[in-house]
């Protein structure tokens, strides 16, 4: 047997011992304290991704997080418009004590939030995309040592952005990829503190442009309005009132009907067609979010990461014939949650949560999951002793609130209550008459896809009174007794001025 010169047996020892360093450094986390990042979408309901069951929509890296973390199968906004939402997350309140009720409202300057008070604990605090919190100003906002995002909406190709209040400027490029690079050129710097991002992506948002590559991905497959579109004799004339108008199937469709109301059933062809290019936008999300993943584990982060995808609200595709969100139907406030952090959950034990989450509760979780110090006087829970099996006294019970825009006249005013198994959604006028649109009620437990208002059967009379109570017990407790809201000016059929759509 030739024998190995000792230089080759000792160069091939010390390489060994070098790839067993580099391994170690790519997967054993940092001692101290966990980063965090957070990515953040624009519209995204709870089943537009693989692991919530969807058929044709698939998102292997999103849901490899629900693999080696937590899938929280019922996680709800409590106001389905992006702006409060962002708010409720950032700081554990309920719209009307944080004041952002509406898309045009900037976060307040002095109402505590969980990236300000993590950048108080000692963390370098980033924030890089969509903001969508005051319209026209993309200036950094306090709480963050970097800031990057765009006045309004953004666009999906060539967006202007602000990169740390250094003035505007148009970057080309697809959105999503845009503000992925600039996230992982921010994660990659040097620092020698723990770091919190969130990524603010435009998509799924309307107008739906996905980029090239999955332009035609969904073009086998064949979408028509749902059944529910035409079931609307139990519902509250407000609803089939929408139909022609911006936020109706009938209606212009973000643009993929160009002439309309169209009711004709060739027409479904548009509704196909937004569908196709809603989920196409996601597909480049996912990709984002394994790129973002391959990052934090090529530094040796990843398991010292608090890994959050999610999103600001859910989206009707045409359930009882509507399109957007606002209302309180679970399509509109049912949206995506799940986390990776090995801190919370062993990636080889990976859990799945039935109990309902709520936007409130990411800001108190994050906190606890750093050892920050809590925000005080919120309406949100950590969720932490949940996942990790302690489900006593877990809320049964929360509110929803949506306040009428001029802006978008084609929802009222919203107030509601929703349990494990109940859901009851009224329509206030916003003075002393009493309410001008019949309320929903439904059985969830039994019938999820909100087809049978139960609202005039009086075997349920028992029921109803129970949740009008419950209702105006969590209003008084939060504090929204009195209940301030616009006056309900009615279903619109105009068009929304091309400035804030």
């Amino acid at each position: 047997m030739r024998s190995i010169p000792k230089i080759v047996l000792i160069s091939s020892v010390c390489f060994a011992i070098l790839l067993g360093f580099i391994s170690w450094k790519n997967e054993e986390p940092r001692a101290g304290k966990p980063n965090v990042v957070v990515i953040l979408t624009d519209d995204q309901r709870w089943d537009a991704l693989g692991v919530a069951g969807n058929p044709y929509l698939k998102t292997p890296n999103i849901d490899r997080l629900a693999a080696e973390g937590v899938h929280f199968k019922n996680y709800f906004c409590t106001t389905s418009l992006c702006s409060p939402s962002r708010a409720s997350i950032l700081s554990g309140k309920y719209a009307h004590a944080h004041g952002v009720v509406d898309n045009f409202t900037e976060y307040p300057t002095n109402l505590p939030s969980f990236p300000a008070a993590l950048q108080k604990a000692g963390y370098e605090t980033g924030y890089i995309g969509k903001w969508h919190m005051g319209e026209e100003n993309d200036e950094p906002r306090p709480g963050f040592d970097y800031f990057v995002t765009h006045k309004g909406q953004g666009k999906y190709w060539d967006t202007e952005f602000n990169i740390n209040g250094q003035g505007s400027r148009e970057i080309k490029g697809y959105y999503t990829n845009v503000v992925t690079g600039m996230a992982n050129d921010w994660l990659r710097k040097k620092r020698d503190k723990p770091f919190m991002l969130i990524l603010g992506h435009k998509a799924p948002h309307s107008f739906y442009i996905p980029e090239p590559k999955y332009a035609n991905a969904f073009d086998d497959v064949r979408i028509t309005y749902p059944r529910s579109a035409f079931e609307l004799e139990d519902k509250p004339k407000w609803i089939a009132q929408r139909l022609p108008t911006w936020h109706g199937i009938y209606g212009p469709l973000f643009d993929w009907r160009k002439k309309f109301p169209d009711s004709s059933p060739e027409a479904v062809k548009d509704f196909e067609a937004m569908i196709h290019a809603y989920w196409g936008t996601i597909l480049s999300v996912d990709d984002s979010v394994g790129e973002i993943y391959r990052t934090l584990k090529e530094m040796g982060e990843l398991d010292n990461t608090i890994f959050v995808f999610t999103s600001d609200n859910g989206l009707l595709n045409g359930e009882h014939g509507m399109v957007d969100k606002r209302t309180m139907h679970e399509p509109s406030i049912h949206i995506p949650l799940v986390v990776r952090f090995p801190g919370l959950t062993p990636v080889s034990k990976p859990v799945v949560v039935e109990k309902q989450i709520l936007t409130l509760d990411i800001a108190p979780t994050i906190l606890e999951l750093c050892g920050a110090p809590a925000l005080k006087d919120i309406h949100g829970q950590s969720f932490k002793r949940l996942v990790q099996g302690d489900t006593k006294n877990w809320r049964k019970a929360w509110f929803y609130e949506y306040n009428y825009e001029k802006q978008f006249p084609y929802t009222p005013n919203v107030r509601g209550i929703r349990t494990d198994e109940w859901k009851y959604i009224h329509y206030p006028t916003g003075d002393e008459r009493p309410d001008q649109h019949l309320a929903e009620l439904y059985h969830i437990a039994v019938d999820p896809g909100e087809n049978h208002n139960l609202i005039n059967d009086s075997r349920y009379a028992g029921q109803l009174k129970e949740l009008k109570a419950e209702l105006a017990r969590q209003l008084k407790q939060t504090g929204a007794n009195p209940d301030k809201m616009p006056l309900d000016q009615g279903i619109k059929a105009e068009l929304p001025d091309k400035a804030v759509r």
